[in-house]
């Protein structure tokens, strides 16, 4: 229970009708959950104006209405407080609601593209080595030491994200490492949170669909690092041609690194291979059990922000050549025959092309490249005929096939992936809708030593088809697959 006028500190007020001097006991933004004492944030959400539940809320025993717009009638028992941005003002009530908890803790945020997942991931796999008790909270799901909370977002509601902080913070949580999604970033979710560092992977073709430009996607990426304070560290991939410009305006301590240039964290590859990677360090040689170049960006970022959080360079070093990566990320097993199966989240152009270039540098001689892929559906259009003509570029073999095609038909997805083919990459393609049947025809194209790339889905265990989500693993069917070679 707290008072209401202590968790609008820093909301920015419009109008206040009724008294802030009264005690709450939760704050709610789906209406659904509001019990007697709750405070309803209505937000403009992408699919639902929370404005329409207003009235709901109060029946359900909300006491006050934080919103944009006042209703034209007021009920003279009820606090309304009138606000600019709902998304804003419901981050910073929740902040104060449950104590500031990332300024108890060392949180780091990572943005980007592609790598937040792994980055995430092997940060919080090094302090947990390193002896800290560590959360996580990524695509794949949240972590508070060994207890594991299913992720149902990259970052949660402001709400959820500050109450997971405060319990990840009570279980003696003294690092959290966050993916923070560009949707979480432009919402709002993050607003309000004391990071003590951040870290940008890199940026490529991904959520037009929400984000309209490429420029603007850009621009809320940026806003991450604007928003951190001169106390914190910001880590940039200065070979991204948007690397320096996301620290160009921050306030915080700004550290790049590098494959190709002068960086404070330098590597160099000297060995890539499925048994993974043999890399200079900052001139120190070390092996890694990560695979391909994308993942020694990753790795450099990681040994970077461990070294602004204050850890031994050798250490850090020591444990990293330890660790594997995040689930259903260059995720591979090898059949009895000896096929080697890869499964990918790669789910934009730059990420397939990435893992792609890798599994060609990692093929002794001319084994085959077989690519399962598809496109998600009601997301970004524009990169369909890219993500199709990249796979074809580059593979021996494609078969197109459904992603999560969500409340769009499938066939429109795959005729939009296969729209503006080059004529060489149509004669390379079939397009197989039932995604199990795409990955069994790809294992019974395959040969001994050729190599599948099941991408797009990576961690996931469900199909999402017209609002229900069956269950569907790419690597289980990988494996089940595999497994009636030998039948």
């Amino acid at each position: 229970m707290k008072q209401l006028q202590d968790i609008l500190y820093k909301v920015h007020l419009k109008e206040v009708h009724g008294s802030t001097n009264l005690s709450v006991n939760d704050i709610q933004i789906d209406s659904r959950k509001v019990s007697k004492g709750s405070v309803f944030v209505a937000i403009h959400g992408e699919q639902v104006n929370g404005h329409k539940f207003i009235d709901k809320a109060i029946e359900s025993g909300a006491v006050v209405i934080v919103c944009e717009v006042l209703p034209k009638k007021l009920n003279e028992t009820i606090t309304y407080v009138q606000v600019n941005n709902s998304h804003e003002a419901v981050a910073f009530m929740a902040n104060n609601f449950y104590d500031t908890p990332s300024a108890k803790m060392k949180l780091v945020g990572v943005t980007g593209t592609n790598g937040k997942t792994t980055i995430a991931t092997v940060l919080f796999k090094l302090f947990t080595h390193l002896g800290y008790t560590c959360g996580l909270i990524s695509t794949v799901q949240n972590q508070i030491a060994d207890e594991i909370i299913p992720a149902t977002h990259t970052t949660p509601d402001a709400v959820s994200l500050n109450e997971l902080l405060k319990l990840m913070l009570d279980k003696g949580c003294t690092h959290v490492f966050m993916e923070c999604s560009s949707h979480a970033i432009h919402q709002h979710r993050i607003t309000g949170l004391f990071f003590t560092g951040g870290i940008f992977s890199n940026i490529t073709h991904d959520h037009l669909d929400y984000h309209k430009t490429f420029d603007e996607y850009i621009k809320v990426k940026k806003s991450f690092f604007d928003c951190l304070p001169p106390s914190a560290f910001a880590i940039s991939n200065r070979d991204d041609k948007r690397g320096e410009v996301m620290l160009q305006n921050t306030l915080a301590k700004k550290f790049y690194y590098s494959l190709k240039t002068v960086a404070e964290f330098k590597g160099k590859i000297l060995d890539n291979a499925l048994t993974g990677l043999q890399m200079l360090v900052n001139d120190k040689e070390v092996h890694f059990r990560l695979i391909g170049e994308f993942n020694a960006y990753n790795l450099l970022a990681v040994y970077g922000a461990a070294i602004c959080l204050g850890e031994n360079k050798e250490e850090v070093l020591t444990v990293l050549s330890l660790l594997s990566g995040a689930e259903g990320r260059f995720d591979y097993i090898i059949s009895s025959q000896l096929i080697i199966g890869i499964v990918d989240y790669a789910h934009t152009p730059d990420a397939l092309e990435n893992v792609l270039l890798t599994i060609k540098k990692l093929r002794k001689g001319h084994e085959q490249i077989i690519t399962v892929v598809g496109c998600g559906g009601d997301r970004d259009k524009t990169k369909r005929p890219i993500m199709a003509q990249t796979a074809c570029d580059m593979s021996d073999r494609v078969i197109l096939t459904s992603d999560n095609p969500r409340t769009e038909n499938p066939n429109t997805i795959l005729n939009d992936m296969q729209e503006g083919l080059t004529s060489a990459a149509k004669r390379k393609y079939i397009s197989i809708e039932d995604r199990k049947e795409a990955i069994k025809t790809a294992v019974s194209f395959a040969n001994s030593d050729d190599i599948i790339l099941v991408a797009g889905k990576g961690h996931e265990k469900y199909q999402d088809i017209n609002g229900i989500k069956y269950p569907f693993d790419d690597k289980q069917v990988l494996k089940e697959m595999f497994e009636l070679l030998n039948k």
